[in-house]
């Protein structure tokens, strides 16, 4: 594929290094130069890629969203924080019949800790004597609280749980990305932790993602991407 990278920091940089592994080419790169662009002058940079990966900011997902529409460049979108913006950037994918992969986490393992929480979160909603805690930790430089992946989290075990889950989020220093949840009894505490020790997990998920999208039209959650590759391995 041929790649175009919308964002190049840190997780822009560890995909464009891990792309010709994949046997893939990063032909364009987004970045501070380009901030003053609007959608229809970006989408002309955009159109010569098969397939967008965007790790910017929440401001800019929408921008960033709308220019590949324009250039009919399916994308995959890795940034958090644009719930609020969410019902409008589906709306701009769906009315043009764009493509859209987008995730509050694009590491595998935590695409199947979810599952494996959400098992959890069934088994014990059946002993109400256990309370269920999340609390997730990430170094000072991530902007959202709490992270989507413990919104996801929450979600999910809010399917199983009548009570009002609280999230417990830190940001300090160079703290990874980790996310626990808990069962507590008066006895006994069953923790289930999930831990990224480092970024290369999330730029592994995205690449991915962009290999599936391609020749879809939607919007997709990574988790569904994740479900087929746990289909094709039964």
């Amino acid at each position: 594929m041929r790649l175009a990278l919308i964002g190049y920091g840190r997780m822009g940089k560890l995909i464009a290094g891990l792309a010709p592994g994949s046997g893939h080419s990063v032909v364009v790169t987004v970045n501070e130069s380009h901030s003053g662009l609007g959608a229809a002058d970006l989408a002309e940079t955009l159109q010569i890629a098969d397939v967008a990966i965007d790790f910017t900011a929440a401001y800019a997902v929408r921008r960033n969203v709308e220019a590949c529409v324009i250039a009919k460049v399916p994308i995959v979108v890795g940034t958090t924080g644009w719930n609020d913006e969410k019902a409008e950037i589906e709306k701009i994918v769906a009315d043009r019949d764009g493509s859209l992969v987008y995730g509050s986490n694009f590491s595998i393992g935590v695409n199947l800790y979810y599952r494996v929480v959400e098992h959890a979160a069934e088994l014990f909603s059946k002993f109400p004597e256990y309370e269920v805690f999340i609390e997730e930790q990430h170094h000072s430089r991530k902007k959202d609280a709490p992270s989507g992946t413990a919104l996801e989290l929450k979600r999910r075990v809010s399917r199983f749980v009548d009570e009002e889950l609280e999230i417990a989020s830190t940001r300090a220093g160079g703290i990874p990305g980790t996310h626990r949840v808990g069962f507590d009894g008066s006895a006994e505490q069953i923790l289930l932790e999930h831990a990224a020790r480092s970024r290369e997990c999330f730029a592994i998920g995205a690449v991915l993602a962009a290999e599936w999208i391609v020749g879809k039209t939607g919007i997709f959650e990574f988790s569904e991407v994740v479900d087929e590759m746990i289909g094709k391995r039964k």
